[in-house]
């Protein structure tokens, strides 16, 4: 049996999973705790690794609970992390504080990058990743989701950067970073809730297969980090970019003059977000998570036939 990182707790089905060489597809568990109110994020959690199992992917969600990385959970876990006012945003400069004390924490898009990749676990599915904020140019306010994009083999499949960040800034960054940003499907890069942002995608791949082989090409020829690929929510689904561009401006207005920053700016906004839109932003988010979960797990499947 392979031999895990020793800190690392992982469910038996994730780690016969990964012992034989099936696909595993790794969720983070901020989009539970701090991302989407009860009981809608743990209806979420729910349906995603469900998806994820009828596309034939074993899901693993990540999360620390009593001070140990889990790589999977129960029903019981995504309760708790749904429901507790206990549970911490742990990005990667979290986790040896989290971990050290013992307490509960939700990971990030960053921090679960780590984790999976200690795992071994070379796919993961989130909503939108973090990038680079408004004005970042002279706050420096940047999410570690692009360093760590830099560093960990993972790839991370989004609805594209969350279209609260400067979407423009970030693909600038993650070029910088050597990250590869493939866009599926299309020409245009998405942004969350919309299936267009105003930029070109870098990089374009049709099928999982494709993304699969880019992947393992990467890699093979020494990139040291992960890919963002980028899947524009359904038609059906999303906010058109002109409408909900409004809405951010007045939700950053509101943020700004609540003295809202860090690492609560993105919880503040999503949820601002959500009450100026009377709720359709929620919707359109769960459609774009389970839209990725899809993708996700077929390019898990697509990597594991090597």
């Amino acid at each position: 049996m392979t031999a895990y990182h020793p800190r690392l707790t992982i469910t038996d089905e994730v780690r016969d999973a990964l012992h034989e060489g099936h696909p595993v597809v790794a969720l983070e568990s901020t989009i539970i705790s701090h991302g989407m109110p009860y009981p809608q994020n743990v209806e979420m959690a729910t349906e995603v690794e469900r998806i994820i199992r009828d596309n034939g992917a074993v899901p693993a969600t990540v999360a620390i609970l009593h001070g140990r990385p889990r790589i999977g959970l129960e029903a019981s876990d995504l309760e708790l992390l749904a429901t507790s006012p206990d549970v911490a945003k742990v990005s990667v400069r979290d986790l040896g504080h989290v971990v050290a004390r013992g307490a509960h924490g939700a990971t990030t898009v960053a921090s679960t990058m780590r984790l999976a990749a200690l795992a071994r676990i070379p796919v993961f599915v989130t909503g939108g990743i973090g990038g680079v904020h408004r004005g970042g140019q002279t706050t420096f306010d940047t999410s570690a989701d692009l360093t760590e994009l830099s560093i960990s083999r993972v790839a991370v499949i989004s609805a594209g950067v969350k279209s609260i960040l400067d979407i423009g800034l970030t693909l600038e960054t993650l070029e910088t970073l050597g990250v590869p940003v493939i866009t599926y499907g299309t020409d245009q890069f998405p942004s969350f809730y919309s299936r267009t942002s105003g930029h070109a995608s870098p990089l374009r791949a049709d099928s999982p297969e494709e993304i699969a082989a880019v992947m393992r090409a990467h890699w093979e020829l020494g990139g040291t980090g992960g890919l963002n690929i980028a899947n524009p929510i359904p038609e059906a689904d999303e906010i058109p970019a002109e409408r909900i561009e409004g809405i951010i401006q007045q939700a950053i207005a509101e943020m700004e003059k609540a003295g809202v920053g860090g690492k609560d700016a993105t919880p503040y906004l999503l949820g601002k977000i959500v009450e100026l839109t009377e709720g359709e932003s929620l919707r359109a988010n769960i459609a774009l998570v389970n839209n990725n979960a899809r993708l996700g797990a077929r390019i898990a499947k697509a990597y594991a036939q090597k």
